[in-house]
């Protein structure tokens, strides 16, 4: 596959996310919350770090790599 169709291809599944985040809110409601996510709120301060959300993403992205690999061949 050329640049130009990865480009393309890349930039429908970011629209399809921002559309899914704009018009379905509940949908993702459940990214940012999940046990292993550190979040710390004192008086003027807010730290929040998406540790298991973010294992989340690069699993999923990980196993599409590998299945765009495993079918295009060798």
């Amino acid at each position: 596959m050329d640049t130009g169709r990865i480009l393309l291809l890349l930039g429908l599944v970011l629209v399809s996310l921002g559309l899914v985040w704009m018009y379905a809110p509940g949908l993702l409601s459940w990214f940012g919350r999940l046990p292993g996510d550190i979040r710390m709120e004192r008086e003027g301060f807010r730290f929040f770090f998406p540790l298991t959300s973010m294992l989340l993403v690069s699993l999923a992205l990980s196993l599409l790599l590998y299945l765009l690999r495993f079918f295009r061949g060798p």
